[in-house]
C-alpha cells in the first residue's frame, strides 16, 4: 500500500495527540484577550478556545469532525455512577446530546455486563466545538470522545489526580505490538462492545492494538472494520459517533471499508519509514485554520449568547 509524504506528515501530526496525557492544573488561568479578534487571519482555534460556555441555541452539529463547530453543546457531568471526567482544567467535556447519552448509557452497560468497571473520559469537545489550541485535529463537532485505557477506580478521584495522573500505555516501546503486561482481555472486550454499538462510526486505536485485536478476536469479526489504526492512541481509544438523525448540517464521513481491515493496509503501519519517519527539513508549518475555512454557520455559533 503506497501513501504520500503528505499522508505521513498527517500521521505525524495526529501522533502528537499523545499530548492528551499532558498534565492539567487545579488552578487554570483564562486565556488573555485577543488584540484583534475580528482580524480574518486570526486562527479559529484562538477564537473557539476562548469560549468557555456553550450557546443557548438548539443542539446542532455544524460541519465535519475536523472542520466544524457545535451549537447548544451539553456537558458530561464530571462524576457519574459509571464514569469520571479527566483533565477538568481543559473544559473539554462537552458534546452533542447524542454523545452525552451514548457515554452515560455505554458506561453503565459495560459495568452491568461486567466488562469494564467504569470509564475515565478524556477530551470530548469544547463548549462550542471548533478547532482546539492544543491536541486534536478533530473533536470539533461534539461527536468524538477519548476513553482512557485505565479502568475507573471504585472511588472518586481527587481534582489533583484528574489533572496529574496518566492513563495506561498498553503498547510496547518498539510500537510493534501490545504489551501484555498492561493490555488485557477486558480492554478488547470493552472496545468490541463499543464497536458493536450502531451509533459508532469509527474507533481509533494504535496500530499495535489493532494488530492484537486482529490476532485475538474470535467468532463474529464484523465489528473489526470500525476499529481503525492511528498513532497517538496507545493511552486511550477514540470513539467517533455517526451524524445523528435529523442533523442536516453534519457532514457524513465515508463508511469504513468492508472486511476486518487486518490485511496489507494494517501491515503498512509497521513499515520502518512509517514507524520512524525522517524529518523533512523543507517542510513548512501548515497555516492555522481561520474562521473562513469553517462552515458559515460557525460564525453565528461563535457570536451567539
Amino acid at each position: 500500500m503506497r501513501r504520500s509524504l503528505a499522508a505521513l506528515t498527517l500521521i505525524s501530526l495526529l501522533a502528537n495527540e499523545a499530548a492528551a496525557q499532558d498534565r492539567g492544573t487545579i488552578a487554570p488561568k483564562p486565556l488573555p484577550p485577543l488584540a484583534h479578534p475580528e482580524d480574518p487571519a486570526t486562527p479559529a482555534k484562538e477564537l473557539f478556545g476562548r469560549k468557555t460556555t456553550p450557546t443557548s441555541q438548539k443542539p446542532q452539529v455544524v460541519g465535519f469532525y475536523a472542520k466544524g463547530c457545535l451549537a447548544g453543546g451539553q456537558a458530561l457531568p464530571y462524576d457519574g455512577d459509571a464514569w469520571q471526567v479527566m483533565r477538568l482544567s481543559r473544559n473539554r467535556n462537552w458534546g452533542h446530546p447524542a454523545l452525552i447519552s451514548f457515554l452515560e448509557r455505554t458506561s453503565r452497560k459495560l459495568r452491568d455486563d461486567n466488562i469494564w468497571p467504569g470509564l475515565l473520559v478524556g477530551d470530548m469537545s469544547q463548549p462550542r466545538g471548533g478547532p482546539m489550541i492544543t491536541g486534536h485535529a478533530s473533536h470539533q463537532i461534539g461527536l468524538d470522545a477519548d476513553i482512557w485505557m485505565t479502568p475507573m477506580p471504585a472511588r472518586t478521584l481527587s481534582r489533583t489526580e484528574r489533572e496529574e495522573m496518566s492513563s495506561t500505555d498498553v503498547v510496547r516501546t518498539d510500537q510493534l505490538d501490545v504489551d501484555y503486561k498492561s493490555w488485557t482481555p477486558a480492554h478488547m472486550a470493552m472496545i468490541r462492545a463499543v464497536a458493536r454499538s450502531p451509533e459508532v462510526q469509527r474507533i481509533f486505536v494504535n496500530p499495535a492494538i489493532k494488530k492484537a485485536i486482529c490476532r485475538d478476536a474470535t467468532g463474529d469479526r464484523s465489528w473489526l472494520s470500525k476499529v481503525r489504526p492511528m498513532y497517538g492512541h496507545n493511552y486511550h481509544f477514540h470513539i467517533r459517533l455517526a451524524c445523528p438523525a435529523g442533523e442536516e448540517d453534519c457532514q457524513v464521513q465515508d463508511p469504513v471499508p468492508a472486511g476486518d481491515s487486518c490485511d496489507s493496509s494494517l501491515a503498512w503501519w509497521f513499515k520502518p519509514e512509517v514507524l520512524h519517519p525522517k524529518p523533512n527539513p523543507n517542510a513548512k508549518p501548515k497555516p492555522a485554520m481561520t474562521l473562513a475555512a469553517l462552515p458559515n454557520a460557525c460564525r453565528a455559533v461563535l457570536d451567539a449568547k
